[in-house]
């Protein structure tokens, strides 16, 4: 469950009055997500989704996120921005939390998507991609490559090991691969970053809406699509690759962006490196959440297989 903060009907009445938006009828948390407190706020004129963002966002990001999303939400794409209040404000303050209230968008979140719906969340990606081509705001990646061997030494050998036998030197060599052949000549722009099947909404077999965008940032933007790859293609458990899915994937990106052989073939680093970080990220949180806390912890060894698959695979996965 992601609801980090409580937030009081009394507390929360008080924040609405500042917008324009009517009375609080009735507020949920919401349970999906890990990274923020959220709630699912109806009025008497609408619903929205009120986020609280805890500690893993910090408070000076936010006007690159809130930025990003205005820019694609003014191109007429389906994604969320933060709200206006009566002065203009977007980033609030709420249960001594930043917090922003959020428009609300209709769809389901996907847990099994159909090569239908990869197709149309890889045209989606890629029209995002064309629409952040004149955005002009920089935000550093920070769970990019450049701290991925720092992020492999903090959580140390004992450890990694510790969740699998020889996981530390399985990472390190696979590490030392991607850094080997990185792709940095690549075309770089704003990228989502974290576009798993959970973060795109779906009606039917076309996409309502883009959200979370809470790992945004300027990088390679191809990544964003290996990200996409590594999070679509397999089961929960990394096992098992749907090739069909992966097909779908470039197909619907390649109807927007054309994906020539070069490009094709560093997708095959790049969700090696995407394979990394997740893996990283995971182990971390494994290693470092309590117990008895709210949030369900995922398995890193999910994306050790998905790893091995691409390092076994090679580029022929995207040819």
């Amino acid at each position: 469950m992601a609801v980090y903060t409580q937030v009081s009907a009394e507390a929360l009445s008080a924040f609405l009055a500042r917008y324009d938006c009517g009375d609080l009828v009735s507020a949920k948390g919401i349970a999906e997500g890990v990274e923020n407190t959220n709630y699912l706020v109806d009025t008497t004129q609408d619903r929205f989704i009120l986020t609280l963002y805890e500690k893993r966002v910090a408070a000076e990001d936010l006007p690159f996120f809130m930025g990003l999303l205005d820019h694609l939400a003014a191109k007429g794409l389906a994604v969320p921005p933060a709200i206006k209040d009566r002065q203009g404000v977007e980033i609030q303050e709420l249960e001594g939390r930043p917090a922003c209230l959020i428009k609300f968008l209709p769809g389901v979140s996907l847990s099994h998507p159909t090569p239908a719906q990869a197709l149309a969340a890889g045209r989606a990606m890629a029209e995002m991609h064309v629409a952040l081509d004149d955005f002009a705001q920089v935000r550093i990646n920070t769970m990019g490559i450049g701290i991925w061997g720092e992020s492999l030494s903090r959580c140390g050998r004992p450890n990694m090991d510790s969740i699998h036998p020889g996981l530390f030197d399985r990472v390190a060599s696979a590490l030392t691969e991607v850094e080997r052949d990185w792709p940095a000549y690549l075309p770089v722009s704003a990228i989502h970053a974290d576009l798993f099947p959970d973060n795109v909404l779906m009606r039917g077999d076309e996409v309502s809406g883009l959200i979370d965008f809470y790992f945004a940032c300027t990088d390679i933007r191809l990544y964003d699509l290996a990200v996409m790859h590594t999070s679509w293609c397999f089961d929960t458990e990394g096992r098992n690759y749907d090739p069909a899915i992966g097909a779908a994937l470039l197909e619907g990106y390649g109807t927007v962006i054309d994906l020539a052989g070069g490009d094709r073939s560093a997708l095959h680093i790049l969700s090696m490196g995407a394979c990394v970080r997740f893996l990283l990220s995971r182990a971390w949180d494994w290693l470092n959440t309590p117990a008895d806390a709210l949030v369900t912890r995922k398995d890193p060894l999910a994306y050790l297989r998905r790893l091995e698959f691409y390092q076994q695979a090679g580029a022929t996965t995207f040819q």
